[in-house]
C-alpha cells in the first residue's frame, strides 16, 4: 500500500471515530457558537448555514482536519478550498496584497455572496490551497458564522456542505442526510436565504476573470468593475 492510500485510510478511520458523535444544534441555542468553536478547535468538522448555502468548515490551519474534509466530501486534493473570514481586516493575513480593486469590491459586496481570488501571502500555508499560489476569500453575510470564525482564531473553509458533484444543500436536514456520518456538528439555521453559491471573481493576475456565476449577479459585478475602473 502506497503512502497516499495509507493517508487516505487513516483519514477515513478518523472520520468514523467522529461519526459516533455527530450532533445537530439550533442556531438559536445560547451555546451554539461555543459548541462550534470547541468542535473546530478539537479537529472536528462543522456544517453551518450561510447567506448562500450550507458550508462545511475546518480551520484552514488544521491540516488533519482539512484533509479529513477533502475525504468526507470526496473532493480531489488538488482542488483548492475557499476560505471564510470574519471581516475584511483579516484578508491581509492570507493575501500577499489587497489591490484597490479588491478593496472596492469588498466595500460593495461584503459581507455577502462574492468570493475574491487573490495572490497568497508568503507566510500563509494551508493544505486547503492545494499547493497553489492564490487564495479565495469571502466574508459571509451571516453574523453567527463570522463570530465562530473570529473565536476560532483562523480562517475557516467555506466550501459547500455536499459531496463533490452533488447540488448545494439549503437545509440542515439535507446536510445530515448526505454528510451526517462524516461530520461532528451541524448548525441548523433554517433554510439558507440565498439558495445559490457565491459568485467567484479572480483578480490575482493582470486580467479580471469571473470564474463562477452565483449570488452576486454578473451584471451587478461587471457594473461595479466598470465603476471602479473609472474612479
Amino acid at each position: 500500500m502506497d503512502a497516499e492510500h495509507e493517508t487516505r485510510d487513516r483519514t477515513v478511520a478518523r472520520a468514523s471515530v467522529f461519526a459516533a458523535m455527530v450532533r445537530v444544534t439550533s442556531a438559536t441555542d445560547s451555546d451554539c457558537i461555543g459548541q462550534a468553536v470547541a468542535a473546530l478547535k478539537a479537529g472536528g468538522l462543522v456544517c453551518y448555514p450561510t447567506d448562500t448555502v450550507y458550508g462545511i468548515g475546518a480551520p484552514a490551519t488544521d491540516e488533519p482536519a482539512v484533509r479529513r474534509l477533502f475525504a468526507v466530501k470526496g473532493r480531489p486534493a488538488e482542488q483548492p478550498l475557499p476560505l471564510l473570514l470574519a471581516d475584511e481586516e483579516e484578508v491581509g493575513r492570507v493575501a500577499a496584497e489587497v489591490p484597490p480593486l479588491a478593496r472596492a469590491l469588498m466595500r460593495r459586496f461584503w459581507p455577502g455572496g462574492l468570493t475574491i481570488v487573490l495572490r497568497k501571502a508568503d507566510g500563509f500555508e494551508s493544505v486547503a490551497l492545494a499547493g497553489g499560489d492564490t487564495v479565495a476569500v469571502r466574508v459571509p453575510d451571516q453574523p453567527l458564522v463570522r463570530e465562530i470564525i473570529r473565536r476560532c482564531g483562523a480562517p475557516v473553509t467555506g466550501t459547500s456542505a455536499n459531496r463533490s458533484g452533488e447540488k448545494s444543500l439549503l437545509t440542515a436536514g439535507e446536510v445530515r442526510s448526505q454528510l451526517g456520518e462524516g461530520v461532528d456538528l451541524i448548525i441548523d439555521g433554517g433554510r439558507c436565504p440565498g439558495g445559490v453559491e457565491s459568485t467567484v471573481v479572480d483578480i490575482s493576475g493582470p486580467d479580471v476573470k469571473i470564474l463562477r456565476d452565483g449570488a452576486v449577479r454578473r451584471e451587478e459585478l461587471e457594473a461595479a468593475l466598470r465603476e471602479t475602473a473609472k474612479a
